[in-house]
């Protein structure tokens, strides 16, 4: 478990990643020393496992997210393998998840419009193996993009 003061780093890290560890010893009123092996210990742990980059892929021209539910073809052994392999070859894919149930994998994909999402979903999604069903829902608005866990 993580006390308080941890939790408190972990907010302002969520909060800010690119803080730099005296900004954040000062905010906290720490050592920097104190935050250096704090983060160091969590990281140790498996609490922290770095950090990323949110790319705001509208601004870069990808105008287009569309999440993609696919259930495969189960009479093959191969299906999850092989689908998943293929699946990760495609740069519009930015995640990939599966489930137990109805759905077996969702694939998420940007373009940059329609007529590209066209042309992706005809020579990339349709060419990949032992797809069964696929339904398509494009992204209308994103109401919430809640990343941070409530410390």
């Amino acid at each position: 478990m993580l006390d308080d003061t941890s939790r408190a780093i972990l907010r302002h890290l969520q909060a800010d990643p690119s803080i730099g560890t005296p900004d954040l010893a000062e905010r906290l009123r720490l050592s920097p020393s104190t935050v250096t092996r704090r983060i160091e210990r969590m990281r140790e742990d498996g609490h922290i496992k770095g950090r990323k980059v949110l790319i705001d892929w509208v601004a870069l021209g990808y105008a287009l997210h569309v999440s993609l539910r696919i259930r495969l073809d189960k009479t093959n052994p191969r299906a999850f393998d092989d689908f998943l392999t293929a699946a990760r070859d495609i740069p519009e894919v930015l995640e990939i998840q599966t489930f137990l149930g109805r759905v077996d994998v969702r694939l998420s994909v940007i373009a940059r419009n329609l007529a590209d999402y066209q042309q992706i979903y005809r020579r990339r999604i349709l060419a990949l193996p032992h797809i069964d069903d696929i339904e398509s829902l494009m992204t209308v608005s994103t109401v919430q993009d809640r990343r941070a866990l409530p410390l």
